[in-house]
């Protein structure tokens, strides 16, 4: 368990393996330890050094006493990847994210293209109005303060959304929600909620990779096809059997298309789509 103070808070995250840095980013009431099993993976590799962060108010992470409204938006994440990097001389990495943290991923290799070699997204919206109807209502200070002043609703709700996912992905999130603080909650799902990143992602200078469950009901899956539509140098897999947390229903697939893109080996040459 390692960390950095910083002036909103303390940054938790977890290292792994020996080689070139690629930087892990985890996604709502989520954690790094989402990308405990890819982590170990990339790094058997013998090729990577992994890193995976909890950002500010999620996992480990804590808030200091500079927090401000802004401080559990993207754009605050986005700077605190920035001072991760540059406290840890990481002149430059793949960036991976996860849900909110893909979405993350894309806004820094925008804002700082030099800083991010590849871009890759697990289950990211491009749009915040393709996320789940429950999710967008979160993103109201009203309403998520009455649900977290009521946890058995954030369960019930968090039941009904997660019924269909493995027993490994409800036991992962009901365990990182608890750590999860309410204005982190609220305000980074707002922000996501009213996200669109379709005008930007045509300046994208890096190869970018999404990797999305054809099962998804978290994040509509048809983000896969915004990608596509609107980046210069992207490529998309599509798993069939997955649904929000594909590192967790198909590992072995979903490993080989990182380690693809990775490698620049990937089976579909830039701009392919797979839609099977």
């Amino acid at each position: 368990m390692s960390s950095i103070v910083t002036e909103q808070g303390i940054l938790h995250y977890e290292s792994i393996g020996r080689g070139r840095p690629i930087i892990l980013l985890h996604g709502w009431i989520n954690s790094w330890q989402v990308w405990r099993d890819a982590m170990l993976k990339l790094a058997d590799t013998g090729h990577y050094r992994v890193y995976a962060l909890d950002f500010w108010g999620f996992g480990e992470s804590g808030h200091g006493r500079k927090v401000t409204p802004t401080t559990f938006q993207i754009a605050s994440y986005v700077e605190m990847v920035c001072e991760f990097m540059d406290r840890l001389g990481i002149q430059s990495a793949p960036v991976f994210g996860h849900s909110m943290g893909g979405t993350v991923a894309l806004q820094l290799a925008l804002k700082y293209p030099a800083r991010i070699q590849r871009v890759a997204i697990v289950g990211s919206p491009i749009v915040g109005n393709t996320l789940n109807p429950l999710l967008q209502l979160a993103g109201y200070g009203r309403v998520a303060r009455f649900i977290r002043r009521y946890p058995f609703l954030l369960n019930s709700v968090m039941h009904v959304v997660l019924a269909r996912d493995a027993k490994t992905v409800r036991h992962m999130i009901f365990h990182d929600v608890q750590r999860t603080t309410t204005e982190s909650f609220f305000r980074s799902i707002g922000d996501l909620r009213d996200t669109d990143l379709r005008p930007h992602l045509g300046a994208l200078a890096v190869p970018a990779l999404g990797i999305f469950g054809q099962r998804d009901n978290i994040v509509s899956p048809r983000n896969a096809r915004l990608l596509m539509a609107n980046t210069p140098d992207a490529r998309v897999v599509r798993l069939a059997k997955s649904r929000h947390f594909p590192m967790i229903d198909e590992p072995e697939p979903f490993l080989q298309a990182l380690n693809g893109f990775l490698e620049d080996r990937s089976h579909q040459p830039a701009g392919a789509y797979n839609d099977e």
